[in-house]
């Protein structure tokens, strides 16, 4: 399968694709109606569809048929991160995440963030371009910025682990993780967590690991986070 694709998570109880997606197929792509168009919901179904009335503010559509996709990673693979300073780099590692593949990201504020906030609907446009090109049906979830402290708290059923730079015993993740577990991975920011933190996640189960050798920045070490959870369940 290699072809357009287009995002509309409605689909089904709005047979019409949205301004953006519409645009792109009337105006851009000059698609007439009759055209054969594969869509996705995100949320793991491809609709095979028929343009009905281009338009490029709500060009409507004729479902064909529908196929259930699986994903082809088997773990939940959620990446929780203090984004950095320059946005372009934490919007390249949350592309390369979605095109290699990846459930959920969680931009974390930490002691030494240099961001405070962050613009939730440009990286969402990102994480739907990087789906579609990737030929993927699933959009991962991208959850509102939330206070380190309260986000290690909440309750996830699977490995957590946190990479950080101190000193101290720290496992390779690779040594660590068993395939097909579902996981959490802590990234800090440019400056590190604080001791503080690393403290706190250890109490709350969160076990130490390193990524290697290298002292990475922040969007590489969650990259390389994210392709290791994928190399160690091939």
């Amino acid at each position: 399968m290699d072809k357009t694709i287009f995002y509309a998570p409605e689909i089904i109880s709005n047979l019409t694709l949205p301004e953006e997606e519409s645009h792109h197929c009337a105006k851009v792509l000059r698609m007439k109606a009759g055209d054969p168009i594969l869509i996705t919901d995100g949320k793991g179904v491809f609709y095979d569809a028929v343009l009905a009335l281009p338009h490029q503010k709500h060009s409507s559509v004729e479902i064909v048929s529908q196929r259930i996709v699986h994903k082809y990673w088997k773990p939940h693979i959620h990446i929780a991160f203090a984004p950095t300073k320059n946005m372009d780099r934490t919007e390249w590692f949350v592309e390369k995440a979605t095109e290699i593949g990846i459930d959920t990201f969680t931009p974390l504020l930490t002691r030494y963030s240099e961001r405070k906030e962050i613009k939730p609907a440009r990286i969402e446009k990102i994480l739907v371009s990087a789906m579609k090109q990737s030929q993927k049906a699933f959009l991962p979830v991208l959850n509102p910025m939330i206070p380190f402290e309260e986000f290690i708290r909440h309750p996830f059923s699977g490995l957590k682990m946190i990479a950080h730079c101190h000193e101290g015993d720290k496992t390779l993740l690779s040594k660590i993780y068993t395939s097909g577990e579902d996981v959490l991975i802590l990234i800090g920011p440019e400056g590190d967590f604080s001791e503080q933190e690393v403290e706190l996640a250890l109490t709350n189960a969160f076990l130490p690991v390193s990524l290697g050798q290298s002292r990475l920045r922040t969007e590489t070490a969650a990259l390389v986070a994210c392709h290791s959870i994928h190399l160690l369940n091939a």
